[in-house]
Formats: C-alpha cells, structure tokens, sequence
C-alpha cells in the first residue's frame, strides 16, 4: 500500500527498519541463539540481514519461511567483525573513501540491533557538543527550574537511556571538542548533568544500560578535517569500507538503486544494460587507475565511488524517460562523467580526456560497438 493510499505522507527514503520491517519481525524469532543485553535479535541473525540470505528461504520454528535480501555489497567478514564489535559494546569507527555505504551500514546495522536507525548526530563543522549530550526546554526551565522533564536528550544520551545504538556521521569532521566530548561516554558510559546535581530530588548522572553502544563513520578522503585524539581512537574498533571488488556486483548494484529511484519518480529504468556496464567499468577504471585490461589510468582527484555510478545511471535513467526524443542514451554518459570527474578540480577535465584518448580509443579500435561509439563522442567533452 502507498503512503498516499494509507494517509500517511509518502517518503523519498524509508529508514531501513520501515523498509525491512518484514525481514527484521521474521529474523527476531529465527535464531534461538543466545542475544547480546538489549540486542533484538542474534548476531548470526544481524549478520543474515546485512549480508542476506543468497536467494534461499529461511524457515523459522514455527514454520514460516522469508527470503532476506542483500543489502550491503561487500566483506560478509567485514559484517561479522562489525557484529562482533557491537556485541562488546565497544565503539564501531567505519572508515573508508566517500560512497562507500559506510552510513547506509551504520544504518542497517543500528536497525537489526536495536530496532531503530535515527539516533543520529550529522557531524558538521558547526556541531556543538550539546547536540552529543543535552540541552533544554528552556520555558520549563525557567518556570520550574533544573529536572528530568526539561531536559532535552541528544540522540547519543536517548541511546544510552534505552540501550540502543547511537550513530556519529563524518565524526572527523566536528571540532576537536566536541569529539572530546565521546571520549568520557565511550569509557564511563554515563553522563554528567551538573545542573540536575543542584537539586536534591534529581540525579545529576545519567548511567548507560546494558546494550548501548555507538558507530561513526569517517571520510578517508576528506578535507580540512579535526584529527582524532589518540583518546578517541583507543575507544573505537577500526573497520575499513572499501570499494566494491567485482564489477558485475557493482553493476547490480547501480541497476538495483537507479531502477529504485527512477521507480519513485515513476518512470521506468530505460539504461541497456551494455550502457550500464560501459559506465561501471568507466567508474572502476578512473577509481583505480587502472583498467580491466592494466593500461595505467590517471586518477581523477573526485572520488569515483559507486554512489556517484549510481547518481550518473538515475540522471541517465530519467533524460531517457523524460527528455529523449528517441536519442540513444548512450550519447549523454561523457557529458554526466564530465559533470562528475571536476567537481573538485578543473584539471580532472584533462585526465578525462586522457582516458578517453587511452583505454576508451584501444577498446574502440578492438572492435567493441559501444566503445566505438563513445571514441566518437569525445568531442562532446571538449
């Protein structure tokens, strides 16, 4: 059922324990494991809804079968170290290149344990450290003074009240104040309010419960961001997100999410599927710096990630559906690469160019129709 056709306002993206509720009520009662304090469900079972379930369906004990879909493109290994970070409650740092479904794993990973993914702090240049701890309902305030009912919890300290999992987005990138700020949580696990120790009816300390922990993700590639203190980083487990390894999982993945969103604009997904193809490997290529045939490539310094493959594929998706006139779809991948490669550096245009004029002229010349079609739209990048 719609959001229009229950009442209830239709969403552009659904958090992942929306949209996977089925999976998640049918993986509660799967395993009969033992579960972590305040966990929903087993780490075995955390790890199935991550990874998925290869197609086959899982029966439960009271019969009921459920297929789990796979939801992150990547080390099932990697998923099992995060599972088993969480289990301790000991901090979860993912770090790795932008577009690397770091958050879309923290997201996920909050979900199957806790059952919620939006005890979120967005990490920004301007966050202060009131927004990792406290602040107040300051008309209560002043018309009643310092209590527990004025007081206004961050995500972090709701986290730790209910035992849940708190997540930091771009930690590196709050000044280093406001870091210093996870450094008592993260080894006290408990908060000081000293304006509720002046009341003798309040409690000034707020204590974590069993099951709270907390997964910040980190851009690799970032710039101008605060360094972590060597106190932080003692408090978190590293876990590195890399680019996805093998192209026709990238490839899936791209048609997965772009045929999604073209889904919500509702129109159909019209990219061939050699068009497809010719745009992963064209990401890969200028990621890597080095082609599927080991030419050397010169690296773009904008980071080519699968996200912005599949940014590039909607774009391509939605001009064919809406403003083709019957053109091939293929004559608009240079200029969509071009829009992608100098997003940080003018010079990127010229690395382009250098591509083009290596692996895309070689694969042109080897007879391929579509590379051949793509050599002959280079003017389109001047």
């Amino acid at each position: 059922m719609s959001g229009t056709e229950s009442g209830a306002p239709a969403r552009q993206v659904e958090l992942p324990e929306d949209a996977y509720a089925q999976e998640l009520a049918f993986l509660q009662t799967y395993d009969s494991g033992p579960k972590p304090p305040g966990w929903r469900m087993t780490p075995r079972s955390v790890v199935l809804f991550v990874c998925g379930s290869d197609g086959e369906p899982l029966r439960s004990a009271d019969g009921r079968q459920q297929v789990v879909s796979r939801k992150f493109v990547g080390d099932r290994a990697l998923v099992e170290r995060c599972v088993v970070t969480l289990a301790g409650e000991r901090g979860l740092l993912l770090v790795g290149e932008p577009g690397t479904a770091k958050s879309m794993l923290s997201e996920l990973l909050a979900a199957a344990v806790c059952g919620t993914s939006a005890l979120t702090v967005q990490g920004t240049a301007g966050t202060t450290e009131d927004q990792l701890r406290y602040g107040w309902n300051y008309a209560m305030l002043l018309a009643k003074g310092p209590s527990r009912a004025a007081l206004v919890p961050s995500p972090v300290l709701t986290a730790m009240t209910r035992g849940a999992v708190a997540r930091v987005e771009e930690v590196t990138r709050c000044l280093p104040e406001v870091q210093d700020a996870l450094v008592s949580l993260l080894s006290e696990r408990r908060m000081s309010v000293p304006e509720l120790a002046e009341s003798e009816s309040e409690d000034g300390t707020v204590h974590a419960v069993p099951g709270f922990t907390l997964i910040a993700t980190a851009n690799l590639r970032d710039k101008g961001v605060s360094e972590m203190s060597a106190a932080l980083k003692r408090r978190f487990n590293f876990e590195e997100v890399g680019p996805i390894g093998d192209l026709d999982a990238e490839t899936e993945l791209v048609r997965g999410q772009a045929t999604a969103a073209l889904a919500r604009s509702g129109a159909p997904f019209g990219v061939d599927e050699a068009v497809l193809e010719a745009l992963v490997t064209a990401f890969r290529d200028l990621r890597t710096g080095r082609s599927a045939e080991g030419w050397e490539v010169e690296r773009p310094s904008t980071v080519m990630s699968t996200a912005e493959a599949v940014h590039v594929a909607t774009s391509m998706g939605l001009g064919a559906a809406y403003l083709s006139d019957g053109r091939d779809v293929v004559r608009t991948l240079p200029g969509h690469l071009l829009g992608t490669v100098r997003k940080d550096d003018p010079a990127d245009h010229a690395r382009l160019l250098g591509y083009w004029d290596g692996p895309v002229r070689r694969r042109a010349e080897s007879g391929a129709p579509l590379w051949r079609t793509l050599w002959e739209l280079r003017d389109e990048l001047a």
